[in-house]
């Protein structure tokens, strides 16, 4: 886990970034691209999911979709966890999404909540970004600066179209649908 100081986005940092518009609601493509996303991991097969979302309608919905989707194939959902934009502190959510290590997280967010937990996350639990996979709405270039150094790598998703993008280090590469990251 990064050494940090504090975990906690400053409000100077999270102004410089700007905040996020209304989310779009997710796509059936998106969807889709996810669950394959999941499917082709390497390793052992993926059988139980934390999902955690943000608060507004649109990520409640992605969040109940995919663990609708998820069960209809098999899979298990270990726990649904939601977040405030702002909190004071984000070890309980942090918490509740680790307490039962899933062989995967997924995440249905706005970026400044999620930006926040990941830090928590990383901080002080043993999460990990390269098995956490996340809907289009944090497809956000500003994630990474906004998280942290390395908060955020190995972090991916599904694009709206059914593409898949990735994080690296300090930016994010996008994936045309039925192309597959290197």
């Amino acid at each position: 886990m990064p050494d940090m100081k504090s975990p906690l986005i400053s409000a100077r940092d999270i102004a410089a970034h700007g905040t996020q518009p209304n989310l779009a609601p997710h796509t059936e493509e998106e969807l889709g691209s996810l669950i394959a996303l999941l499917m082709r991991q390497r390793g052992p097969r993926t059988a139980t999911v934390a999902v955690g979302h943000s608060r507004d309608a649109a990520s409640r919905a992605a969040a109940g979709a995919f663990a609708a989707a998820w069960r209809a194939r098999g899979g298990t959902v270990l726990t649904t966890v939601d977040w405030p934009e702002t909190a004071a502190s984000w070890l309980r959510p942090a918490t509740r999404l680790t307490t039962r290590l899933p062989d995967a997280w997924i995440m249905a967010a706005a970026l400044p909540g999620f930006a926040q937990l990941a830090r928590r996350l990383r901080h002080s639990t043993e999460w990990d970004p390269a098995r956490t996979y996340a809907f289009a709405s944090l497809q956000d270039p500003r994630l990474p600066a906004l998280a942290g150094p390395d908060t955020a790598h190995g972090l991916r998703g599904a694009t709206a179209e059914g593409g898949t993008w990735q994080i690296r280090r300090n930016g994010i590469t996008a994936y045309a649908p039925g192309q597959e990251a290197p």
